[in-house]
């Protein structure tokens, strides 16, 4: 796929709410998983608009981290605030997208209808979702023949069908080839364009610079850092933060 489609206005579903839930903050925020600490003390703000990439060594809690902003996982301390709102009681005006993803037994299409049915949607947006992320030729195969790239966009166009305000993103360009990981970000960086808030987890160095407008660091269950991507990539404050960008292992 050369490049992501953009979705007809008319097949955008209106976000008419009367609050939004940006901004988004966490104090003090602690989790604990079989007597481990994942996450300790967690601050973090966020506000509308742009991509944030969660950056930092494998067991830093980023995922988990995710996971407790979509309400998924309790914190063990803390608060998680949606512009007054907890994380469970505005989850469904957020998507979120895993490293793999877990595809029905059924049709490409079939596979988008089924989201869209579920939440009262407009099902004749199958055909424009799945044009979007470049699946339409698709549509009647079975989405586990699908390859590891294109089950990605597929869960893309289920995570679009509901047109959420804030956008998940775990890791998922991890282990695809360069094709697939340009194609998923041109999605990406349409949802962005639209307005969706990203939050997305990665290790690719490369691809924070080419989609980040903010980064958050962890190290160690904590926030290191967090600022505009332009300073962390250009004088990170921290030696773990200058290490991770250097290659070398940060434990």
């Amino acid at each position: 796929m050369s490049e992501a489609r953009p979705l007809p206005a008319s097949l955008a579903t209106a976000r008419a709410v009367a609050v939004p839930i940006l901004p988004l903050r966490l104090r003090g925020v602690g989790l604990r998983l079989g007597g481990a600490v994942i996450l300790d003390g967690v601050d973090l703000d966020l506000g509308a608009g742009g991509c944030t990439m969660v950056m930092g060594p494998n067991g830093a809690g980023k995922s988990q981290l995710l996971k407790l902003l979509h309400g998924l996982t309790a914190p063990s301390a803390g608060t998680i605030d949606w512009n007054g709102h907890a994380p469970q009681a505005v989850r469904a005006r957020q998507a979120l997208v895993f490293q793999k993803p877990v595809l029905l037994r059924r049709s490409v299409a079939a596979n988008v209808d089924f989201v869209l049915r579920a939440r009262g949607l407009d099902r004749s947006r199958v055909s424009a979702l799945l044009d979007h992320v470049g699946l339409a030729h698709k549509a009647a195969q079975p989405a586990r023949h699908l390859s590891g790239g294109e089950a990605q966009r597929l869960a893309l166009a289920r995570a679009l069908a509901t047109d959420p305000e804030i956008l998940f993103l775990d890791e998922p360009t991890a282990s695809l080839d360069p094709a697939s990981v340009q194609a998923i970000e041109r999605i990406v960086a349409r949802a962005r364009e639209g307005g969706t808030r990203v939050i997305f987890v990665t290790h690719d160095i490369g691809q924070a610079r080419r989609l980040a407008d903010d980064v958050v660091f962890l190290h160690r269950g904590r926030v290191a850092e967090h600022g505009p991507a332009r300073d962390f990539f250009r004088q990170p404050r921290t030696e773990a933060a200058r290490r991770f960008l250097d290659g070398q292992l940060v434990v």
